[in-house]
């Protein structure tokens, strides 16, 4: 599972990046992906193991 947060978390820093690097319409679309996908990760990694904690209560 710490793949899957890894790729989220790297994955919304290039989208940082590439909101940054082109200057067409859609990059503050890019910039908010980015920050969902940090989100994403960093949520799925504090709620993740608690879930499985009490799920084997």
């Amino acid at each position: 599972m710490f793949i899957v947060y890894l790729v989220l978390f790297l994955l919304g820093f290039y989208l940082f990046g590439l909101a940054f690097a082109i200057d067409s319409d859609p990059s503050g679309y890019i910039f908010v992906a980015g920050i969902l996908s940090v989100s994403l990760a960093v949520a799925l990694l504090i709620h993740l193991p608690s879930a499985a904690d009490r799920a084997k209560r």
